[in-house]
């Protein structure tokens, strides 16, 4: 496989979906009906592992967004090739989310068809994207079963304590638009946060300048940059969450660090999801985001929380919007590759870059707690356990945090072509010729950050979930630089990134961390299935991703 071949391998597969429902109509040039859906029913209701205990109450209110996918795919996997070639005089050269859709998108008539499909079977349209891909419903239980032309049942889950609904058998549409999957007829993998707090105290080696010796996020900015002036000025970073966050909790943050809080926050509802977080909801995983990303680029334009009850409404708003031109996910749910990838295709096209957290549990992490770091449209981020010179003070050393989930990927995701010419696959690593690795890079994720969450303050926080908000952040500040220079956004990172790992600069780009492990894999010179390409050295890695353009 050729290196300019990075994005046609390991993209297509089966997907299963989760909270909502979803309407991927391939457009065609002669719609043809394709009234009977498949791979909708869990395959342990479909082998009887879970065994049917009741009915969903018919009056239940179920979220649902109906997605259309993308037309000319050959097309659209031609021009990502050139747009992402150096060589290409497409160099670089983003669409607008309005240049997307006309290329590649549904047209209006099938995006019609679907909105009034919907409004026609009583699910309450809630919100549309202005890329076509997606419309937001919501619909009682009972509507949802008379639309899709099946019955919601309630099972026993075989491996958690609790029950979820699921269709009992394959939905049928009556609608002529070709379709290509309905997800979210089902709860079956609910959504996972990629954070741990430890009860123990801060580690020994803990060397940051908060409480105890616990890092502030502006630690590991000061860590892995310096006092350099870039500080994502210009740039909107964008975070993926499904529960609001109180304002309080992040106040109470910069405040104990003695920090100005200056990034306007903006917190975008996805398809009905309540932004605030009452009475019986844990906002730590959103504040922790927050406060990592403000203070790894405390000069961002603006900071966009997106809120919602699904992964494909969700990443579809940020790419519907494109304002947030670096994204950071921080959850893991069921692996929905086929629904998923044509938004994150449409990011690519339009320059936004999206990291994702790998997970908490190190090599035995859950294949659907480790999804969607392994997709190959996304870099994924690991975690490192991190000491340095002095208490808040410059780099020292970094080890491999042992709870830093990488391997080859358990959800059967393709080797892309940048890991095949990288020649990530050696003797010591572990890594597959055949599946995707990951992380793709990494930082410090040991339970040992400061954090303000839930109406108090900790010392104990840790998880991949703190690298991956880092990581946009540094992002930003990549693009606000290459801008500077008269450069392009990073856009699709990781042929670049993978450029870089196997060059001649790979030693002061990046910390090569080679000690430590995840349980199963070992921190190796050069790529490893626990810390990737290492953590960042991020002025020398900021400038040999901006040379100046004249």
């Amino acid at each position: 496989m050729s290196r300019k071949s990075v994005f046609l391998a390991g993209v297509m597969a089966p997907a299963t979906f989760c909270f909502t429902i979803l309407l991927s109509v391939t457009a065609m040039s002669q719609a043809v009906p394709r009234p009977f859906l498949t791979n909708h029913v869990p395959d342990d209701v479909a082998s009887g592992v879970a065994p049917l205990v009741g009915h969903l109450d018919a009056k239940e209110r179920v979220s649902l967004a109906i997605s259309l996918p993308l037309k000319n795919q050959d097309q659209l996997e031609l021009f990502l090739e050139d747009l992402y070639d150096p060589q290409s005089p497409n160099y670089h050269h983003y669409l607008s989310a309005s240049e997307f859709a006309e290329r590649f998108a549904a047209s209006e008539e099938d995006y019609g068809k679907v909105l009034r499909f919907a409004e026609a079977n009583k699910l309450k349209v809630v919100g549309r994207g202005a890329n076509r891909m997606v419309v937001d419903v919501e619909g009682a239980a009972a509507d949802v079963e008379t639309a899709f032309h099946t019955t919601l049942g309630v099972f026993q889950h075989p491996t958690e304590a609790r029950t979820f609904y699921a269709p009992e058998r394959e939905p049928v549409v009556e609608l002529d638009v070709p379709l290509l999957h309905i997800s979210g007829m089902d709860n079956y993998s609910l959504p996972q946060a990629k954070n741990v707090i430890s009860d123990a105290a801060v580690t020994p080696n803990a060397s940051g300048s908060g409480p105890s010796g616990s890092f502030l996020g502006s630690d590991l900015r000061t860590a892995y940059y310096g006092s350099g002036s870039l500080n994502g000025a210009g740039q909107t970073v964008a975070l993926y969450e499904y529960k609001g966050y109180n304002q309080s909790d992040i106040n109470a943050y910069f405040n104990n660090a003695g920090q100005p809080e200056n990034v306007p926050i903006k917190v975008i509802s996805v398809n009905g999801a309540s932004t605030t977080c009452g009475s019986g909801c844990t906002d730590i995983e959103q504040a922790l985001d927050i406060e990592q990303a403000i203070s790894m680029a405390p000069g961002l334009s603006q900071l966009r929380v997106y809120v919602g009850k699904n992964d494909i409404s969700i990443f579809n708003q940020m790419a519907a919007d494109n304002v947030a031109k670096t994204i950071s996910c921080s959850w893991g749910w069921g692996k929905d590759q086929s629904s998923l990838d044509p938004i994150l295709e449409e990011m690519a096209a339009q320059g936004q870059t999206v990291f994702v957290a790998t997970g908490d549990q190190g090599a035995s992490t859950a294949a659907n707690v480790i999804w969607p770091s392994d997709d190959v449209w996304v870099t994924a981020v690991g975690g490192t356990v991190l000491t340095t010179k002095s208490a808040g003070g410059a780099w020292q050393s970094e080890t491999g945090w042992v709870n830093s989930a990488g391997m080859p990927s358990k959800n059967n995701i393709s080797i892309p072509s940048w890991q095949q010419w990288a020649g990530v696959v050696t003797g010591s690593n572990g890594a597959s010729s055949s599946l995707r690795n990951i992380p793709d890079v990494s930082s410090e994720s040991n339970a040992s950050q400061y954090v303000c969450a839930n109406g108090s303050c900790r010392t104990q926080g840790g998880g991949t979930s703190y690298a991956a908000p880092l990581w946009a952040s540094l992002m930003a500040m990549v693009n606000e630089q290459a801008l500077n220079n008269g450069g392009s956004l990073m856009g699709f990172f990781n042929s670049t990134l993978y450029g870089i790992g196997t060059g001649s600069g790979f030693g002061s780009d990046f910390h090569d961390i080679t000690s430590g492990n995840n349980g199963k894999y070992y921190a190796v010179s050069g790529y490893d299935l626990v810390t990737g390409w290492g953590s960042p050295n991020a002025v020398n890695l900021i400038n040999a991703l901006t040379p100046t353009h004249k």
